[in-house]
């Protein structure tokens, strides 16, 4: 397990706050605004992840509990914090990297965890297990960069 404080002191950063729902179309929609269309699929599946996380395990769809989003662009790089209101959680993720399907009996403690560890670079959570920082790499390419001179 990798668990660090995950300082947000970076000037750039957006944030999205909402009441625990899993009603999540209008904020995925808003975290995807800026990143490539040929990511948009499977981020939406990590991000939507992370969000019904926070909201049905971390905050208990309590409406009185807020699902915090902070989100930023830098160098390439894509990143989300995704912070809750919950009691947090020890972060566990059993499932081997190469076979993503869980026996039916394992399939609804951790299959998440793992399928974020699949989708993003890197997967951080602080010690109290109530903020999860994911970060994807995009470089693009120009044609030009590609040419053989």
């Amino acid at each position: 397990m990798i668990s660090i404080e995950l300082p947000v002191n970076v000037s750039n950063w957006k944030t999205v706050s909402f009441a625990s729902t899993l009603y999540l179309c209008p904020i995925l929609d808003l975290l995807l605004e800026k990143i490539p269309k040929q990511l948009h699929p499977e981020i939406r599946l990590g991000l939507q992840e992370a969000l019904v996380n926070a909201a049905k395990h971390g905050n208990k769809l309590d409406p009185s509990k807020r699902v915090i989003v902070k989100f930023s662009y830098y160098k390439g790089e894509y990143s989300w914090l995704v912070c809750d209101q919950g009691n947090g959680f020890i972060q566990e993720c059993n499932c081997p990297l190469d076979k993503p399907d869980l026996p039916p009996e394992e399939s609804e403690n951790g299959r998440g965890l793992c399928m974020l560890h699949q989708i993003f670079d890197q997967v951080l959570w602080n010690h109290q297990g109530t903020q999860v920082k994911l970060s994807k790499q995009f470089h693009k390419f120009s044609k030009s960069s590609l040419l053989i001179s």
